[in-house]
């Protein structure tokens, strides 16, 4: 059996990143992608989610600019990591789903079902997509009406006419109730926080500090918190319409659910149809348990991409690189981390 210097688990923009440095620096490796067909977890989002709704899509390495063209993101972003696997002949094996890894001595073991392989490194790009983070509030279970997450939400048409209940204070839910308000029969946004708006201009200094909050977050070994979470929500032109209704007008958590709605905190029901969750995601990463990389603050403490635990693991779209300028630099911060531990691996066995 091969055995690689790297395995890259997740085709997303991370691990599409990874494995064109890992194939420059010429080490061996394969990517292995749980889903279908290329394209992360961008080709699981809304049918509603148009590239003019996108906050920009990083180029890949040694490619085109995608910019801003028409149509849905679950499209044209699929279709622009297809083309990139093909132009750079990027060994990338799907459908694979992996259950777990392994340490078996010097070297990590990748399961997927009955099938394995072997490896001196690997480089985690999972993200996030996978892992929707669904609150538990007393009462959900009898709930009459509907839930659900952002993860499965299905386009505003789903919620017309209908009393909608949408939880959560970030981009998500501010963009989501851009698109129900205006159409529903009525909307209610609850958080946990006052949300905090952005007052100034969102620019290059200002997206470099927050992301260095939450690089400080991943060194010290906490769970990473979003970039969005740092920077603060704004409102864009589309979502005026569901401004002027009074749908960001931000109501504190109900203190349970019932039957027919939310119970809010002065005593008073609202009636519900649906409770969209806009929750949030956690990293995917339950498959690295064996390797028990997690602090005693409940993150994977980092430095740069690896794992201070098992220098041998690389994470990218983890934390501060899970944007898709900071998966391009992480992908070649990870294959540099790759090629470092390979060399000094290799010196320890010759001394």
């Amino acid at each position: 059996m091969e055995t690689y210097d790297a395995v890259v688990i997740g085709a997303g923009q991370a691990g599409l990143s990874a494995s064109y440095h890992l194939k420059r620096r010429g080490l061996s490796h394969v990517v292995l992608d749980a889903d279908d067909a290329p394209g992360g977890a961008w080709q699981h989002r809304w049918d509603s989610l148009s590239m003019q709704d996108v906050h920009g899509i990083a180029a890949l390495p040694d490619a085109d600019l995608l910019g801003t063209p028409d149509g849905r993101a679950n499209t044209v972003v699929p279709a622009y990591f297809g083309d990139y696997e093909r132009a750079h002949d990027l060994r990338v094996l799907r459908p694979v789903r992996v259950d777990a890894v392994t340490d078996e001595g010097d070297l990590l073991v990748v399961h997927s079902g009955e099938r394995t392989w072997t490896t001196r490194t690997i480089v985690n790009a999972t993200g996030t997509w996978t892992q929707p983070h669904l609150p538990y509030y007393p009462g959900a279970a009898d709930f009459a009406g509907e839930q659900l997450h952002t993860v499965s939400y299905p386009g505003p048409a789903h919620f017309a006419g209908r009393r909608v209940v949408v939880v959560g204070g970030g981009a998500s839910a501010v963009q989501l109730l851009g698109e129900i308000a205006p159409i529903a029969a009525d909307s209610l946004w609850v958080t946990r926080r006052e949300p905090v708006w952005r007052t100034d201009e969102f620019n290059p200094d200002a997206g470099r500090a927050a992301v260095a909050l939450v690089e400080e977050r991943v060194r010290r070994g906490l769970p990473p918190a979003s970039v969005v979470s740092v920077t603060g929500l704004a409102l864009r032109e589309q979502e005026r319409a569901a401004e002027r209704l009074g749908a960001y007008v931000r109501h504190p958590m109900f203190t349970r659910i019932e039957p027919d709605g939310v119970r809010m905190p002065d005593g008073g029901l609202w009636p519900a149809d649906v409770i969209l969750w806009a929750t949030g995601f956690r990293p995917a990463v339950n498959h690295l348990a064996p390797l028990h990389l997690r602090s005693e603050h409940g993150g994977i403490q980092l430095d740069g991409t690896t794992a201070v635990a098992d220098p041998r693991v690389q994470l990218v779209g983890y934390g501060p690189s899970a944007s898709t300028i900071g998966a391009n630099r992480a992908g070649r911060v990870a294959a540099r981390g790759v090629a470092t531990w390979l060399a000094q691996a290799s010196s320890a066995s010759s001394a």
